[in-house]
C-alpha cells in the first residue's frame, strides 16, 4: 500500500511538481482576493488528479485511494486554493453510486452534521447546508440524501440552486447552499454512503491536508529560526526557541502518523461506516485538530510579528490550518464518538481497539 504521506508514486510526485511550480504564495493571494485560479485547475484537471478517486469506467483516474490522500497531502502543504479535495470526495460519491462524474470543480455538502438533505415524494431535494467549499466556483454539487430510509447520493447543478456567499478564515468560499425544491441532475442509491459516511470520509480528507500544512509550517519556521538574526545570532540558536520547535516536531510527526493510519483505513476498503475506520479517523481528527493549535501557535511565536503579513506565507497555511480543524468535526465532536465507540466495544476490546491488534 501507498504511504498517503508521499512515497515515490506518480500521482504524488506529480502533483508536488504541479503545485511547487504553479501554486505560488502570490497565486494564493489572489484566490483569497476572489481570482478563480483557472490555469492551475485546467493544469490540475488535465492531469487526471481531480477525479483521481474515480474509476476508468466512470471517467477518472483510477488512481488507490491511498495515492489520492498522498496527493491531498500535498495540498494541504502548499495551500492549494481550489476545490481539489472536494472534487475528489464529490468523484468518490458519485463513482460509488453508479453516477458519471462531470468534467470541472464539483464540491460536496453537507460538511456539518446538523445539517441534511431530504428527497421529497416527487423526486426534488429538500433542505440546506451551511459552509459549503467552494459552492460558487462549483459546477456540480455531490449530495448524500435520504429517500425514505434509503441512502442515495444525488448529483446537483449548483446553477439550479440557491447559493449565499460566505468566506473561511482563510479566506477561501465557504458558503450557503438552499437545496428545497432542486431536482438533481442523477440520483441513485448508494447503501453505506449517507451524510455519515461523507463526515467520515471528509475528516480524513481534512486530517491528512492538516498533517501536509504542518509539515510546511515546521519547516517555515526551522527556515526562520536559522535566517533571522536576533543580538547578534540566530534566534535558532536560543534555547527556548530549539524547545518550541522540538516540541512541534514531535507534534508534526504525531500528526501524520494519525493522519496515515486514517488514510490506510479507508484504502483498506471497508465500509466508511464501519466502527474500525470511524475508530481511525477519530483519533486522527483528534489528534492533527490538537497538533494544529499547538503548531500553529509555536509558529507564529517563532515568526513573531511577521508572521501575520502578507510579505511571508505562513499565513496562508496556518489560517487553513484553523479552518480545516472545524470542518468535518473538531476535535469535541470525534472525541465523543471515540469514547461511544470504545465504551461500545467493553473493556476487555479496549487495548486491543487502541492498539489495532484486533
Amino acid at each position: 500500500m501507498s504511504d498517503s504521506s508521499g512515497g515515490s508514486n506518480i500521482v504524488v510526485e506529480t502533483t508536488q511538481r504541479i503545485l511547487r511550480d504553479r501554486c505560488t504564495p502570490a497565486l494564493v493571494n489572489e484566490a483569497e482576493r476572489g481570482e478563480f485560479p483557472a490555469a492551475l485547475w485546467e493544469t490540475l484537471e488535465e492531469s487526471g488528479l481531480t477525479l483521481a478517486w474515480v474509476p476508468d469506467e466512470f471517467g477518472g483516474a483510477g488512481a488507490e485511494i491511498a495515492d489520492g490522500f498522498g496527493a491531498l497531502r500535498a495540498a494541504g502543504e502548499h495551500a492549494l486554493p481550489l476545490p481539489l479535495a472536494e472534487t475528489m470526495m464529490a468523484g468518490f460519491l458519485l463513482a460509488r453510486a453508479g453516477i458519471a462524474c462531470p468534467a470541472g470543480p464539483m464540491t460536496v455538502a453537507p460538511v456539518h452534521a446538523a445539517d441534511a438533505v431530504q428527497v421529497g415524494a416527487d423526486g426534488t431535494l429538500q433542505g440546506s447546508a451551511r459552509l459549503v467549499p467552494f459552492a460558487r466556483w462549483a459546477g456540480h454539487l455531490a449530495v448524500p440524501a435520504r429517500r425514505g430510509g434509503e441512502a442515495c447520493v444525488a448529483l446537483v447543478a449548483l446553477a439550479d440552486c440557491a447559493v449565499k456567499p460566505g468566506q473561511s478564515l482563510a479566506g477561501e468560499p465557504r458558503d450557503g447552499v438552499v437545496l428545497h425544491g432542486v431536482r438533481p441532475l442523477e440520483l441513485a442509491a448508494a447503501p453505506g454512503l449517507d451524510a455519515d459516511a461523507l463526515g467520515v470520509l471528509g475528516a480524513a480528507v481534512r486530517a491528512v491536508q492538516m498533517a501536509g500544512g504542518l509539515e510546511r509550517t515546521l519547516n517555515m519556521a526551522l527556515e526562520h529560526a536559522v535566517t533571522r538574526v536576533q543580538f547578534g545570532r540566530p534566534i535558532g540558536g536560543f534555547q527556548v526557541i530549539q524547545h518550541a520547535l522540538a516540541q512541534f516536531a514531535g507534534e508534526s510527526a504525531a500528526a501524520g502518523a494519525a493522519a496515515d493510519a486514517a488514510a490506510e483505513a479507508i484504502a483498506a476498503g471497508a465500509a466508511l461506516t464501519d466502527a474500525e475506520v470511524v475508530a481511525e479517523v477519530a483519533a486522527a481528527k483528534i489528534r492533527v485538530g490538537e497538533a494544529a493549535g499547538v503548531g500553529a501557535a509555536i509558529a507564529h511565536q517563532v515568526h513573531g510579528a511577521m508572521g501575520f503579513t502578507y510579505e511571508l506565507s505562513l499565513h496562508q497555511v496556518t489560517r487553513r490550518l484553523w479552518t480545516w480543524r472545524d470542518e468535518f468535526g473538531g476535535e469535541a465532536a470525534w472525541s465523543i464518538r471515540l469514547g461511544g465507540i470504545a465504551a461500545r466495544a467493553g473493556a476487555d476490546a479496549l487495548w486491543p481497539l487502541v492498539t489495532g491488534t484486533h
